[in-house]
């Protein structure tokens, strides 16, 4: 089998095979569980450090924490996909969030961008 060759698409195409690999040798479900307790830490994580973000203390602290929410919005989106994979029947419920993902991803990184460009301000 040919692998892509972009990093990322070769990566998720590991962990499906990973997936795969997995699923007959563990408990009914078990992959599809494992793999949601990484969702729900991700997806949850990203408010919460936007929460922190907003109270930061510098500017600097306010990027850190930005830049981990939009770490955790890109994990978010690989879980979500990985999950799709992993149980085909999620596909309909998972797409939407996926788009959010990807929509949080873009609106994050513009407001890094911008608090980079203006570092004089606030």
């Amino acid at each position: 089998m040919k692998r892509p060759f972009d990093i990322k698409d070769r990566s998720f195409l590991f962990a499906s095979e990973i997936v795969d690999f997995c699923k007959p040798v563990m408990p009914p479900g078990a992959v599809v569980r494992e793999l949601a307790k990484q969702l729900l830490h991700a997806g949850t994580s990203i408010g919460a450090n936007l929460e922190e973000a907003d109270a930061g203390q510098t500017k600097a602290d306010f990027r850190a924490k930005l830049s981990i929410s939009r770490k955790e919005s890109r994990e978010t989106r690989y879980w979500l996909r990985l999950l799709v994979h992993a149980d085909s029947r999620l596909q309909a419920t998972a797409v939407p969030l996926i788009d959010e993902a990807r929509q949080l991803i873009d609106i994050l990184t513009t407001i890094k961008l911008n608090s980079e460009r203006n570092d004089d301000r606030g």
